[in-house]
């Protein structure tokens, strides 16, 4: 019986409600709760900016040390070499619903105007239809893509925030289900000895 009631409460301890863990849970609904896409007439998908986002994405992301760390993950990943193998033709990859991450880094943001020859490549010989500086980052290669605009910080806030928000969710609610578990067996407990102290 101890056993049973001892693994909750030790869990609960870890988990609780004055553990440093639900202190970064709090966190987490708070430095997500801004941003959101923006939708792009003719497309599936979603942009975003990163602006929009909390105060602690815009420093976390705009810190050139972060970003390069960050940036080379994004490369070795693979996301947009992906891109172009997911989506053949181009009516495919205008079709498609890209991650914001795929989104954002993976090609100039729409208000470029930048024609798209297929999924990896686009013209760039065109003068940028906007004065957005993501339009003169934005290259062709492998890895310079989009990496550098703040499209793709955008996306990986984006990411990071959907994320988040499931493990958050699943804390809480993991805190509340062994709340219930070590009061029932509190109670259980209780009973048991009531009942033996009769005899």
């Amino acid at each position: 019986m101890w056993f049973w009631l001892g693994t909750p409460y030790s869990v609960l301890i870890y988990v609780g409600p004055c553990n440093s863990s639900e202190i970064v849970v709090v966190q987490k609904f708070i430095v997500t709760n801004n941003g959101s896409g923006h939708k792009v007439a003719g497309l599936r998908y979603k942009e975003y900016q990163l602006q929009d986002y909390s105060s602690w994405f815009l420093k976390e992301l705009n810190n050139s040390h972060n970003w390069k760390n960050l940036k080379a993950c994004l490369v070795k990943s693979g996301d947009c070499t992906n891109v172009a193998k997911k989506y053949k033709t181009l009516k495919q990859y205008k079709a498609a619903k890209l991650t914001p991450i795929e989104a954002g880094c993976c090609r100039p943001p729409s208000e470029c105007g930048y024609p798209a020859i297929n999924a990896s490549y686009y013209d760039l010989s065109y003068h940028p239809a906007s004065s957005n500086k993501d339009c003169k980052f934005y290259k062709n290669s492998r890895t310079v893509k989009c990496y550098n605009c703040d499209s793709c910080k955008a996306g990986v806030a984006q990411y990071m925030k959907t994320e988040w928000r499931v493990v958050a969710i699943f804390n809480v609610v993991l805190f509340f289900v062994l709340s219930i578990v070590y009061f029932v067996g509190c109670c259980a407990r209780r009973n048991a000895v009531t009942s033996c102290s009769k005899y």
